[in-house]
């Protein structure tokens, strides 16, 4: 029970960490909802038996886009779940293009728990592209984007059947709605 206390503490703390952040999509949607969405699919991936995975879904941005620190994050929720955030914090003083590389080359590497949390993550953001497309994203960028997304997530097979089913479902979406079939044929 005193886990489940602290998912909701760390549900607080994302949402004071990230009030003024919105995705970038048309909708500019409360960031939250995203930390809330990669939160919903751990937990759903564990059937509810890892608070502190969740924990970690929820904090999953807070270093990388909010500048929290991984020694508050230790202090308030805990070193596990620290170590798991920091393993899916990009290092942002490295270029993007680098960044990207270096999460498809690390992403077999990552523990169980991180890898349910970077599934997680890029089914919300490839579902993002789907229904509230980054403004200014023509069709190419975001084709480019599943296709990285697909990328990362090949190396996190063998993670969870279902949440890889439902990234993989999410990517489909996204592709169809990128090319619709052509009328007539």
């Amino acid at each position: 029970m005193k886990q489940w206390v602290s998912v909701f503490r760390a549900a607080d703390t994302a949402a004071r960490l990230h009030v003024h952040q919105r995705r970038k999509g048309s909708a500019q949607e409360p960031y939250i909802n995203h930390l809330l969405e990669v939160a919903s699919l751990v937990t759903q991936a564990t059937g509810g038996t890892d608070p502190h995975a969740v924990i970690a879904a929820l904090l999953h941005d807070a270093i990388e886009d909010q500048g929290a620190t991984e020694a508050v994050i230790a202090s308030e929720f805990g070193r596990q779940v620290a170590n798991i955030v920091m393993e899916v914090t990009d290092d942002k003083s490295l270029p993007k293009d680098e960044r990207k590389r270096k999460q498809v080359e690390n992403a077999p590497r990552k523990s169980r728990k991180a890898k349910l949390i970077k599934l997680a993550d890029k089914t919300s953001n490839v579902r993002a592209v789907t229904h509230s497309p980054a403004l200014g994203w023509p069709v190419k960028r975001r084709l480019e984007y599943i296709d990285w997304a697909k990328e990362v997530v090949e190396g996190l097979r063998g993670t969870s059947p279902w949440l890889e089913q439902q990234f993989d479902d999410a990517a489909d979406q996204a592709v169809r709605s990128l090319n619709p079939p052509m009328a007539g044929v």
